[in-house]
C-alpha cells in the first residue's frame, strides 16, 4: 500500500481582503444615505412641516442607498486577486 500525501489546506475566507474593505464602504455609504432621511418632523403634531419632502430626504437619499446596495453587489461579485505563493 502506497502512503497518500495528505495536505493540510489552509482555512481560507470566501472574499479577498479587498472585497472586505469595499463591503465595509458600502455599509458606509448606505448608513450615509439612512441618516440624511433623517428629521423634518414637527415639534408640534398639528402643523405640518414640509420639510419632510425635502429634496434631501425624498431624492438624494434613496439614490444614496440604492448606489450603496448596488456598490455592496458588487463587492460581493468581484473577483478576487489570487498570490502564487
Amino acid at each position: 500500500m502506497a502512503k497518500q500525501k495528505t495536505e493540510k489546506k489552509q482555512d481560507e475566507f470566501a472574499l479577498g481582503k479587498e472585497n472586505y474593505i469595499l463591503l465595509i464602504i458600502g455599509i458606509v455609504v448606505i448608513i450615509i444615505g439612512f441618516l440624511l432621511m433623517i428629521g423634518g418632523g414637527s415639534e408640534d403634531p398639528t402643523k405640518f412641516n414640509p420639510e419632510v419632502f425635502s429634496f434631501r430626504r425624498i431624492t438624494l437619499a434613496p439614490i444614496i442607498v440604492l448606489a450603496g446596495f448596488l456598490f455592496e453587489i458588487y463587492a460581493i461579485m468581484k473577483k478576487p486577486k489570487t498570490t502564487n505563493d
